[in-house]
């Protein structure tokens, strides 16, 4: 996990995130972006050794969203102090690519918005990267 997903993430306590960095939505698992990259966790509570945790699914037609649940459901379970845990779906809220981590970002390559973008030549200059840079 990279700094700013911490910050876009403010529900989740450190040892959460720290623990499901190690998750991957299966669709992400090849860019190696975790949930917590993804920006899918909303919250993360325990309270007498019981977790409840909220994720945004970023379509609610996701195909994999049974195999992340369960993936996250299991990984909390298994953190010292919680005996138990729930994972639910938050349909109540969207999620935007403005959660996605800096790190997110970078390997799923999102280009600004043109108006944005003072000096083009600048910009993809300062972001080229050589074949070497993308295998790592």
């Amino acid at each position: 996990m990279d700094e700013s997903s911490a910050a876009a993430v403010p529900a989740v306590p450190p040892w959460a995130a720290e623990a499901l960095s190690e998750v991957y939505d299966p669709c992400c698992r090849d860019k190696g972006i975790s949930v917590v990259d993804m920006g899918l966790l909303r919250s993360v509570s325990v309270r007498e050794g019981h977790a409840r945790v909220e994720l945004l699914l970023t379509s609610g037609w996701c195909p994999f969203a049974s195999r992340v649940l369960t993936d996250v459901q299991q990984v909390v379970a298994d953190q010292p102090g919680v005996a138990s845990c729930e994972v639910e779906i938050v349909w109540d809220e969207a999620w935007t690519s403005d959660r996605l981590s800096e790190s997110a970002v970078r390997k799923l390559r999102f280009l600004p918005e043109p108006a944005a973008v003072a000096d083009r030549d600048a910009y993809v200059a300062s972001h080229h990267r050589t074949p070497e840079e993308t295998t790592s």
